[in-house]
């Protein structure tokens, strides 16, 4: 009973405000699928790390990439005769001067909670709006049943929504307590049953985590894991990725992993796991904690995860507000597309996830700064050696917004020493490999699905370009304008209008402020605006 009341602690923590919220509505916003498409003129930037290309004509036959042809060069008109032909019925989309990349994606999307008051029409809209067609939820806070009726509407494009991958949190709708290894291996035959694609684990007792993780890749299943602090002294990332875990999710169990004069955090003898602000204070000393970069400990971890093709899924934006607390709250999107309900959601409190403002200062920020550091190099380290990094944002917590958090995670890749052709590979190709969809989507190759994204700026110069409020720029008559912000999204060869979508969102939050005469305030004051 201990075990699964410490696995029931984790994952109501984590899953804490994702109650089930209202399914996306039964509405059909994009153009097509065509019998034929040609996007024409794009210059494609891949997901395989080749450099940019074009002009190319990329045609598209209802949902599958039948031809990529170069025709042209840059700053030369194209002939027409060597250009791929319209059939009758088909459609043309004029792509000249535009960027064309894989369709990204989000390997840590939560789906709204109803304490976030994030439904499922605005997180999904937020998602398209940015350019992110897959989706992989970890712990499937609304319900297994849930998100498999809403992955099957994402399928049939009977919803505006990402492609979704539904990894169930360890344990959930168990009848009885996991307490031995064969219930744990009885859980992950059912998961499978059910129709999930993979487990999220958040720890538990060695010989519980061994068995299901054994059962779980027998079975051909993915599976991810937030090491959670619980159960970490005695099973970190090692023992998972031993074990069979793919994905490691955030950061913790790897320096528990690296620790060279230690077992366990160096805890305060006062400190509470239930007190956020204990949690996540201590949490921004752990990687001192650590082993040195370069040391042979250093090494002689990231060597065996290296050996067991390990994925690392960062998620370095859901923790940017531990160090630099002002910056994340006054992020110019809350503004306009953050809902009242989430905006409480992350403001100073003692019960919501993530919400631990309780008395956050120059000290704690500083110490997120230097675990940043170790953290960044570690990941960075680990893709120059050839491991797989992905992309995830772990949105709806700690000021980070659907669809912004991903394009922020981008940036903070590129911080942490990724060229921009390798942020774009952990975007895309990286993920697709990690969910063992490589095969479909994740590259711009001919046989793929059709999931791609069209942008009128380059991307790799300016990953602020992607954000939907665009990028600020200064125009040569000293005009001051935004540039940028996904234009098209062609999910299943679905062509949506991004800018539309994120339109939308906007008009749900002027809808729910009004409602409830709301303004946005800072934590603390009770008049004036930000």
């Amino acid at each position: 009973m201990k075990k699964l009341f410490l696995l029931l602690i984790c994952v109501m923590l984590y899953t804490i405000g994702s109650a089930q919220v209202e399914s996306a509505p039964l509405v059909k916003e994009g153009e097509g699928p065509f019998p034929q498409l040609i996007i024409r003129g794009a210059t494609l930037i891949n997901g395989n790390g080749s450099p940019p290309r074009g002009p190319v004509d990329i045609v598209i036959e209802n949902n599958i990439i039948k031809d990529i042809k170069v025709v042209g060069y840059p700053g030369v008109e194209i002939n027409d005769d060597n250009r791929p032909k319209l059939k009758e019925g088909g459609k043309e989309l004029d792509a000249e001067g535009m960027y064309l990349l894989p369709g990204l994606i989000d390997m840590h999307g939560h789906i709204g909670g109803k304490s976030q008051g994030a439904n499922a029409e605005y997180v999904f809209k937020l998602w398209m709006g940015h350019g992110i067609t897959t989706i992989r939820d970890p712990s499937c806070g609304n319900g297994l049943d849930w998100v498999l009726e809403h992955r099957a509407k994402s399928l049939k494009n009977e919803i505006t929504a990402p492609r979704i991958m539904a990894y169930t949190a360890f344990g959930m709708g168990s009848k009885d307590p996991i307490s031995t290894p064969e219930q744990a291996r009885q859980w992950v035959r059912d998961n499978r049953d059910k129709g999930a694609d993979g487990i999220k684990f958040f720890g538990a007792a060695p010989d519980i985590m061994f068995a299901a993780l054994d059962e779980n890749k027998k079975l051909g299943l993915r599976s991810a894991c937030h090491h959670a602090q619980l159960d970490v002294a005695r099973w970190n990332v090692l023992n998972s990725a031993r074990a069979g875990l793919t994905t490691m999710e955030h950061w913790y169990g790897l320096p528990e992993a690296l620790f060279d004069k230690r077992t366990v955090q160096d805890y305060p003898l006062d400190y509470n796991y239930q007190n956020e602000q204990h949690r996540f204070e201590e949490a921004g000393r752990l990687w001192e904690q650590a082993a040195e970069p370069g040391s042979e400990k250093w090494y002689e971890v990231m060597d065996e995860l290296l050996e067991l093709d390990f994925t690392i899924d960062p998620t370095f934006n859901i923790y940017e507000a531990s160090r630099d607390l002002h910056r994340n709250r006054r992020l110019e999107w809350h503004e306009e597309y953050t809902m009242p309900s989430l905006w409480r959601f992350y403001a100073p409190s003692k019960i919501s996830h993530g919400s631990y403002w309780h008395f956050w200062g120059t000290e704690q920020e500083v110490a997120w700064k230097r675990n940043y550091q170790k953290w960044m190099k570690f990941v960075n380290e680990y893709k120059n050696r050839g491991g797989r990094v992905t992309a995830g944002s772990d949105s709806g917590f700690i000021y980070q917004l659907y669809g912004f958090g991903f394009i922020r995670e981008l940036e903070l890749l590129r911080e942490a020493g990724f060229h921009p052709l390798e942020v774009i590979m952990s975007a895309t190709l990286n993920g697709a490999e990690a969910l063992g969809m490589d095969d479909q989507i994740g590259t711009v190759e001919i046989g793929k699905l059709a999931d791609l994204i069209l942008i009128e700026e380059n991307p790799l110069t300016n990953l602020k370009v992607l954000y939907g409020t665009g990028a600020i720029k200064l125009t040569e008559d000293n005009e001051v304008v935004r540039v940028g912000g996904v234009k098209y999204t062609i999910k299943d060869g679905i062509i949506y209008d991004a800018k539309k979508l994120l339109e939308d969102v906007r008009a749900m939050v002027r809808a729910s402020k009004d409602e409830e005469d709301f303004e946005i305030k800072q934590p603390g004051v009770k008049k004036g605006r930000l």
